[in-house]
């Protein structure tokens, strides 16, 4: 049985590679035509060194001065010795051009596109085949008829070909104009990827997870997987948008919480005519309590103000987490303030 072995590169790439129990990570990146810098194939200069951030795995042979006990202690690899036990989240600390490898590039066709709210579309591809990505993470999808990307995160689980999408509706926006406006079931679009840094983590701790928006998406791939692969970890979402009409996928995280006996939610509405039972920021319906002393991953996605204003809570409130990822959107209409 092979293992799915993740590589992601330092510029944001990231490639899938089948693995068998048998064979070094390196090989299997090579089989691939994935050139992992190489030089001594023997554990004895370090030019293979990357870190293992998720998964098990054997180590053959190396010395000291390739790696270290504290580099190896800290989940530091050589691949050219590194034999996988499990599927493997591994980090290139090189680009993708450098290991001689591209971004994967796809199709889909258009299956279904959902226009009931008035700020958010969400649509699905029927993929070529099924793509394997992580949790939280994006592709670019060239908007039919133009050279023009757009960067959206899926909002479906890995591993499927339907690959689901939540976008906001900006007004004269390439992508959004054409979802709400032309785009027809069966038409084809292209995309590339999967990218990103922002994705789910192995669930050893709370885990806290505040959207803003569309910035919804990413999470709703995260607890979906977590829905299929338990964790006994409590999961708490704080959802905020500026007006009622931007609350979407609500019964989708009700299912969620049905499901997942450890996961709970609440939504806030900036909006203060909205008559919503939260009003304001996310950060204003948390506390200390909810960074559990420090020992919590915290997860941000949405408008570059929402991060920035998470950072200053946390900062206010005293407490560090253990893990802090953020993935921040703006649209290309926008005008920064």
């Amino acid at each position: 049985m092979a293992y799915d072995i993740v590589l992601q590169f330092e510029d944001g790439v990231t490639r899938v590679v089948p693995c068998e129990p048998t064979e070094v990570v390196a090989d299997a990146a090579y089989r691939a035509k994935i050139n992992i810098p190489l030089d001594c194939r023997d554990g004895a200069c370090g030019t293979c060194k990357c870190h293992a951030e998720s998964g098990t795995y054997t180590m053959g042979d190396y010395i000291e001065d390739a790696l270290t006990e504290d580099e190896a202690a800290a989940g530091y690899v050589l691949t050219c010795q590194m034999r996988p036990t499990s599927d493997c989240i591994v980090t290139v600390p090189v680009s993708a051009a450098a290991c001689k490898t591209e971004v994967g590039s796809h199709g889909g066709h258009l299956a279904a596109i959902d226009r009931s709210s008035p700020t958010t579309v969400g649509f699905t591809l029927k993929a070529e085949r099924p793509l394997a990505f992580l949790p939280g993470q994006y592709v670019n999808l060239q908007v039919p008829g133009t050279k023009e990307t757009r960067s959206y995160s899926f909002s479906s689980t890995p591993d499927r070909d339907e690959l689901a999408f939540l976008i906001r509706d900006v007004p004269d926006g390439l992508m959004s104009t054409f979802m709400r406006k032309k785009a027809a079931i069966g038409d084809f679009l292209m995309f590339t990827g999967p990218y990103g840094r922002f994705h789910l983590r192995p669930a050893v701790r709370p885990i806290l997870m505040l959207a803003g928006g569309t910035g919804l998406a990413p999470f709703l791939s995260m607890l979906q997987w977590l829905k299929d692969h338990p964790t006994t970890q409590p999961i708490r979402l704080a959802y905020g948008v500026n007006t009622l009409a931007d609350l979407v996928e609500l019964d989708a995280l009700a299912e969620l919480a049905a499901a997942m006996p450890n996961f709970d939610w609440f939504t806030v509405v900036v909006d203060e005519a909205s008559g919503h039972d939260r009003i304001g920021y996310v950060t204003d319906h948390l506390s200390a309590d909810d960074l559990n002393g420090g020992d919590v991953d915290v997860y941000v996605c949405g408008p570059p103000p929402m991060v920035e204003g998470v950072r200053r809570w946390m900062t206010g409130v005293g407490v560090e987490p253990k893990t802090f990822l953020f993935e921040k959107f703006s649209s290309t209409t926008e005008v920064p303030a």
